[in-house]
């Protein structure tokens, strides 16, 4: 490097320092609540953010080496367009390996909200290795090494903690057969690109804390492990324990951080192949527990896996034709709750086993990429869902396969993509794709699927209109324009149809979706938006609102306005104001909702404190509001704004030490409609609900 480099890095250092507030460092923690208001147009209960959440922890902890990433590393943030993303490989290969961060300031179209938004996902390190020690040593050493324990808890008496009461014939009611109490232990060691040795244990409010091997349940009621290597020697990742895949479009490994339809409307829409992930979420479901590796050779990769776990399942029993008999699966839980006598005796009754793989082979240059996904999954008993008529091409049987083979073309400033595969029934799913930069302040992308009535993937993740990609086919086009650094628009259109009945909508329909971003940023201190979402899709109409046949379908229109005002103060203190409105209509009726939303945070070397105050009023269901909470680290908070009342809550974190650092959060809804809150065992006497979380990290080696 000549000199001429480091003053051109220099100079980038002092630009950039004089793009931010005086003082301030590149910050390199994620701001999840501007994630979320980014990639998400309007959050929904449908949409997995436990998963989502724990995604984002995994890419920040293993960030990506800015002097060897290639396209498909970079596009995995939905941050960067396909121009920014050619700019940055074209400097790297002009310029050499960068030598600061600063010199992202440098490459062309790249900005400072840009580099803002990327920086807690990437470093400078080319490996994780460190020299030739070994693995004990670079353990004991690494600073990214923590134990974090959090508990939560409602203050008010839920219906299920309260004494049972005597039925007919001196049964007791049922109960609750733990405590209040919700408890999470998390542990943790890594290092990016080198390794990574954790576990997660989590007992939820109202499961007891016992041992009972027979339930499975070993005084936590979860608990998952992972010890995941990298980069050792052709090995590029193996995996002990529980872990996840992500290949391709996620037709048949669909695992990680994947958004599909939101605010941002371009970058969203492609998966990218990530390989073997660390699985260390609460969740009990959606993840391997076995043993997966990947074995590079030149431009090839070859993956393997194996994986049994348990599956929380509702075992029935019906007889052969020689009158003998045979148990099966009626149905299998997702809620990982075991809090009842019912929900307990339903915990690991099944079995699952997966046996699968995937190769993939990368271009010299890097620009295209081709793989093959293979899955084969066997059950312990034969799965028999209840027969509904929406549900009569879902899967029947004990095992299934599903096979694929996918691609990704880097042309320019062009991204193609796409994936296509079978399941065992025969049933077809397809994703085809491109995303374009047609000119420095014109993105635009485009995606088609088409997912059979009897496509069975129980691992995919694809882009699609419904929770998983089975029964639709769809076009989707997103653009957005940025004529200058103070203004951009974001939109999209999406056409699908369902060719089969649906849950709640027993007839074929088709809907629509659009979506309008207005942003506007005067300085580097303020930035509002104004939001317009409406999607219309067929349901049933119940019988109170027509005469004739029990199940005619009509148009649901939801509408959804969103207004937002950011601003910071100084570099202590800043405030966010945000206004919800919807409405939605059926059958001619027609009502709303809305939700005023006040938030103001501050933050000092060691100390932070952020607040909300939020006034709701909605006439129905229908037009609840969710808007994202702060919480404590790694947590997620997303309530509901039903009915008419109020919520606030108040959140503080003090780093004590550098080893030692305390997170306090209470939070409280108080509604003026009701003198009852929730139903069944949920259910409290009264008009207030209040939350209080605690949560200690300590961190080794600081």
């Amino acid at each position: 490097m000549n000199r001429y480099r480091y003053i051109s890095v220099l100079l980038a250092f002092l630009l950039f320092q004089r793009g931010l507030f005086a003082q301030e460092e590149i910050r390199s923690e994620i701001d999840i609540e501007a994630f979320i208001e980014e990639l998400f147009a309007i959050q929904e209960e449908e949409i997995n953010y436990e998963d989502l959440y724990e995604s984002l922890l995994q890419i920040h902890l293993n960030r990506l080496p800015l002097n060897q990433v290639q396209a498909e590393g970079l596009q995995s943030l939905y941050i960067l367009s396909p121009l920014q993303v050619n700019s940055f490989l074209a400097y790297r290969e002009e310029i050499g390996p960068l030598l600061s961060i600063y010199e992202l300031q440098a490459v062309p179209h790249w900005d400072l909200e840009t580099i803002r938004k990327i920086v807690p996902f990437v470093t400078l390190r080319t490996n994780g290795i460190r020299g030739s020690e070994n693995l004990w040593s670079r353990m004991k050493k690494e600073r990214d090494a923590y134990l974090m324990v959090r508990h939560r808890r409602v203050l008010e008496t839920r219906k299920g903690f309260t004494p049972p009461d005597t039925l007919s014939g001196g049964r007791l009611s049922t109960r609750y057969v733990g405590d209040p109490n919700d408890m999470y232990v998390r542990f943790r060691v890594q290092h990016s690109n080198d390794f990574s040795i954790g576990g997660t244990l989590n007992k939820s409010q109202g499961e007891a804390f016992t041992w009972d091997p027979g339930t499975q349940r070993y005084g936590f009621n979860f608990a998952s492990f992972h010890a995941t290597l990298h980069q050792k020697g052709r090995w590029k990742s193996i995996a002990l324990g529980d872990y996840q895949l992500q290949f391709g479009q996620g037709l048949v490994y669909g695992a990680g951080f994947s958004v599909g339809k939101g605010a941002e409307a371009i970058t969203t829409v492609r998966r990218s192949t990530l390989g073997i992930r660390p699985y260390s979420s609460v969740l009990e479901f959606g993840f391997f527990r076995g043993a997966a590796a990947t074995y590079q050779l030149g431009n090839w990769e070859v993956t393997g896996l194996f994986s049994r776990a348990p599956r929380d399942a509702r075992i029935q029993v019906q007889y052969d034709s020689l009158d003998q008999p045979e148990e099966y699966f009626s149905s299998l839980l997702r809620s990982g709750l075991h809090r009842t006598p019912s929900e307990i005796s339903a915990k690991a009754q099944g079995g699952e086993e997966n046996v699968g793989g995937n190769l993939h082979y990368r271009s010299p240059d890097k620009n295209f990429h081709w793989g093959v996904n293979t899955l084969f999954t066997t059950y312990s008993q034969a799965f028999i869902p209840t027969p509904r008529i929406y549900n009569t091409f879902e899967f029947r049987g004990k095992s299934n396969q599903v096979h694929s083979t996918y691609f990704s073309h880097n042309y320019q400033n062009y991204f193609f993509f796409g994936e296509t595969a079978i399941s065992k029934s025969g049933g077809q799913g397809t994703v085809l794709g491109v995303m374009s930069s047609l000119h420095p302040h014109v993105n635009l992308s485009l995606l088609w699927r088409k997912f059979d009535r009897n496509f069975h993937t129980f691992y995919g993740n694809a882009f699609s209109e419904g929770t998983r990609p089975i029964n639709e086919e769809g076009v989707y086009m997103g653009m957005s324009f940025s004529p200058n650094r103070k203004f951009s628009w974001n939109g999209y259109f999406d056409y699908f149809k369902f060719p089969w009945m649906r849950f709640r909508v027993y007839a074929p329909s088709h809907g629509i979706e659009w979506l309008s971003r207005w942003s506007y940023k005067p300085d580097k201190r303020t930035h509002l938006f104004l939001q317009i979402r409406q999607e219309t899709k067929s349901r049933n109409v119940t019988a109170a609102f027509q005469e004739g046949p029990t199940y005619r379908l009509a148009p649901g229109k939801r509408s959804n306005l969103v207004f937002s005002l950011d601003h910071q103060f100084s570099s202590q203190w800043s405030m966010k104001s945000r206004i919800q409105a919807s409405s939605f209509e059926l059958s001619g009726a027609k009502t709303s909702g809305f939700a005023l939303v006040q938030d103001l945070q501050g933050q000092w070397d060691r100390v932070r404190i952020s607040g909300r105050i939020a006034l709701f009023d909605t006439e129905d269901y229908e037009n609840r509001q969710y808007v994202y909470e702060k919480n404590v680290l790694w947590a997620f908070s997303l309530p509901t704004y039903y009915g008419q009342g109020f919520r606030y809550y108040l959140l503080g974190q003090w780093r004590i030490s550098p080893q030692l650092t305390l997170w306090g959060r209470w939070a409280k809804t108080t509604y003026t409609d009701r003198e009852r809150i929730g139903t069944g065992l949920q259910e409290i006497l009264g008009n207030t609900l209040t939350e209080t979380t605690a949560q200690l990290r300590y961190q080794f080696n600081r």
